[in-house]
């Protein structure tokens, strides 16, 4: 990844951020919570570089409702995630790989995924 598309995609981020930061506390949330709540911009730039390399392999579509299934409580939710959580980590595996400058937030965002 060149380092102008990182500053691209930061800045785009920061955007996002800061939309999602006024947008909750003009909603009465105290900032604080906001500020700590509220995805870092890196976080935002792993997220939206997972999408994209999902929707340049077909599979955009089948990794959405692999996650709704996997919220669904059905008897083969478990499986749904543990294969989109797979699917997710090797993803975040190529980022991290291609973008160094990414690891901590590669870090934070497989911090919840079930990969053992």
């Amino acid at each position: 990844m060149t380092t102008e598309r990182l500053l691209r995609l930061r800045a785009d981020a920061r955007i996002e951020r800061d939309t999602m930061m006024e947008h909750r506390v003009r909603d009465g949330e105290d900032p604080a919570i906001a500020y700590a709540e509220v995805p870092e911009v890196d976080d935002l730039v792993v997220l939206a570089l997972r999408d994209e390399m999902l929707e340049d392999r077909g599979q955009l579509a089948e990794f959405g409702l692999a996650r709704l299934a996997a919220r669904s409580g059905g008897p083969d939710a478990q499986e749904h995630r543990r294969n989109a959580d797979r699917v997710e980590f090797e993803l975040l595996r190529e980022i991290a790989a291609s973008a160094p400058m990414l690891t901590a937030a590669v870090w934070r965002a497989s911090g919840d995924l079930d990969v053992a």
